[in-house]
């Protein structure tokens, strides 16, 4: 691939033994979309392992239609604060210039990996990572029903730090829940992933069950776990070549069609 396009990036980890252990790979096409949309990262592993039991990574941002577009893969020996140092060092060396902001799940090793390599890196994680959790932490509460949603509403419905604050600590008190170290460590954390506190802040849509619903969709059937390295890697191309397509086809509707105005704003029907 690097002989068909010189501008195609990649690198391959081993070990003393020259086992694998890791590599990262960012077509021609996917640096150039860094250029115009690497403001805002979406970080994820948790897609697919093929069959040599290796974690498959992706970079994912958001074009200017709105929809995801590749930035970046790398398939993972372990998920160990070395091999995504490794993997985001490297990548970091491909694009040049250090990202904006990323979001990620809760991977303590990712945290530790992004904070080294990307320190002046805005950082947040899913919400969907964390209220997929209140199930399993609270299903078995007498009170289970009036937990979750009175949780959901001190989340969503906060109009600043201070009324979530306040919102949560009556929340805390309402339950007995004082005691419950799983909040209280995302109390903590809370700027990580409480939406009020990233307001005013750039994020390219990024938020709440997009993660999980999207991934699926950008791979679809084409990457899954019986695939081995050299078809894994034909499959992603495939990949590729499939969303340029559908770039190009949005490409063609965009300069054909007239977006509907949602106003009677002069302003708007201008722009």
């Amino acid at each position: 691939m690097r002989d068909i396009n010189p501008n195609f990036f990649y690198t391959v980890n081993v070990d003393e033994t020259k086992k694998f252990k890791s590599a990262l790979w960012v077509d021609a096409r996917c640096r150039a979309s860094y250029e115009y949309f690497g403001d805002v990262i979406s970080f994820d592993t948790t897609y697919s392992r093929n069959k040599h039991g290796l974690s498959f990574a992706s970079f994912i941002g958001v074009n200017h239609y709105g929809k995801f577009t590749l930035l970046g893969c790398a398939l993972l020996g372990n998920e160990e604060i070395r091999s995504f140092e490794w993997v985001f060092k490297h990548w970091l060396k491909c694009m040049g210039t250090p990202l904006q902001a990323i979001i990620t799940d809760q991977c303590k090793s990712m945290f530790g990996a992004i904070r080294n390599v990307f320190p002046n890196t805005r950082h947040r994680w899913y919400i969907w990572h964390i209220m997929k959790k209140i199930p399993h932490k609270f299903g078995g509460y007498a009170q289970y029903r009036k937990i979750d949603a009175k949780m959901h509403g001190t989340i969503w419905n906060a109009h600043s730090e201070e009324s979530f604050e306040k919102d949560w600590c009556a929340f805390i008190t309402e339950f007995n829940l004082e005691k419950n170290k799983w909040l209280s460590d995302l109390y903590d954390e809370r700027r990580m992933w409480v939406l009020i506190y990233f307001q005013g802040e750039f994020w390219a849509g990024m938020r709440s069950t997009q993660r999980s619903e999207s991934m699926h969709a950008f791979f679809g059937g084409y990457l899954h776990c019986k695939s081995g390295l050299v078809q894994f890697v034909h499959e992603y191309d495939n990949v590729l070549g499939n969303k340029e397509q559908i770039k190009l086809e949005d490409d063609a509707t965009d300069s054909k069609g007239v977006v509907p105005c949602s106003s009677s704003s002069t302003i708007e029907r201008q722009f």
